[in-house]
């Protein structure tokens, strides 16, 4: 069997790591990572051999910019699949500077595609987001469920990206591709060498939970307890980014193996329950033993109130279903800023 070479965008990232780690379980792939580390370090790529014994080859580069693209494909020949994380993903920052989100998500996309296409790629998956379906009443979500509303500019990113790879799909004659849209991917590597480090101050809950439980944040903020669930904070469906990292496994095989009967399909990456943010914090209260230090405050513009997948239809074709409990989520992310903790000592 020939190698195949897997160019992994964002591979520095929170996601884009795990799932470097998990196909490296795999024999037969080459893995290159390549990042412009806006939001990631390079420190990364230590962490990874120390899991795994493998060196990843990287290089630094600008998706955005057509001409560093380029470079990429001239420096790596024979690229066969791309894993496409990077993007600038908070929903607060696309809010302030929406014009920088359309730049940068929606060109590096074209760029990777375009000369993607010309060099050779075959297999595309893009990361996408539950982010796509608005402020959406029938819930769960499936697969079919129209697209809302979006909340964001971020978002529509992601709406218009899903477009893009369909049309660039169906008028390729070489290409096939997947998207996958994630919920609320939490948690570290069991080792607790790996997990969520963004260089800003997070804005996701899980890394806001463990900085204010380790006193990196002093207090943390909710942000609105009057929407109509059940204890008036928004609902989410969190699900471990271990399990996110297998999906793409078992997605990349689909493609490698010719068993997608359509050149373009998308699939739910959740864990099909809602939880609301006062229960993800009882939850690593539990778990830590901690007390956290919060208040409540008003509801932050793009928030959606509740949403959690249906992910009926990944578990049918790719052959995937979640693993790990919230508990495991919140041990492993809680694990991986205690490691945080002491290396900085």
């Amino acid at each position: 069997m020939s190698e195949n070479i897997i160019l992994v965008t964002g591979g520095a990232g929170y996601i884009g790591s795990h799932t470097i780690v998990a196909l490296t379980k795999l024999s037969g792939f080459k893995i290159i990572s390549v990042d412009n580390y806006s939001n990631s370090s390079p420190e990364t790529y230590k962490r990874i051999k120390e899991i795994t014994g493998i060196t990843i080859e990287h290089i630094e580069a600008d998706l955005s910019n057509k001409n560093e693209v380029e470079e990429v494909f001239k420096k790596f020949k024979g690229i066969t699949g791309i894993i496409h994380f990077a993007a600038f993903k908070s929903v607060p920052e696309s809010v302030a500077k929406p014009l920088m989100y359309y730049h940068n998500n929606i060109n590096s996309l074209l760029h990777l595609l375009e000369i993607g296409e010309k060099n050779g790629v075959q297999n595309f998956i893009f990361s996408s987001s539950c982010s796509v379906y608005g402020n959406i009443k029938e819930l769960p979500v499936n697969e079919e469920t129209s697209i809302g509303k979006v909340e964001s500019p971020y978002a529509f990113t992601k709406v218009v990206g899903e477009k893009i790879l369909e049309d660039a799909l169906l008028g390729s004659s070489t290409m096939k591709g997947i998207v996958l849209r994630y919920f609320n991917p939490v948690g570290a590597h069991e080792t607790g060498k790996l997990g969520e480090l963004p260089n800003q101050r997070p804005n996701n809950l899980v890394p806001v939970i463990t900085q204010t439980g380790i006193g990196k944040i002093p207090k943390m903020e909710i942000f609105g307890n009057d929407y109509p669930t059940r204890d008036g904070t928004c609902i989410r469906d969190y699900i471990h980014v271990c399990d996110i990292a297998e999906a793409h496994v078992k997605a990349l095989n689909l493609l490698i193996n010719n068993e997608q009967q359509q050149v373009f399909d998308l699939f739910n990456l959740g864990s099909g329950k809602g939880v609301t943010v006062l229960e993800a914090i009882n939850a690593f209260e539990k778990i830590s033993n901690q007390k956290l230090n919060f208040e409540i405050i008003d509801r932050r513009a793009g928030d959606v109130e509740s949403i959690y997948a249906d992910n009926t239809k990944a578990a049918k074709i790719l052959g995937w279903k979640p693993k790990r409990s919230l508990d495991e989520m919140m041990e492993s992310a809680w694990k991986w800023e205690l490691y945080l903790k002491n290396i900085s000592q």
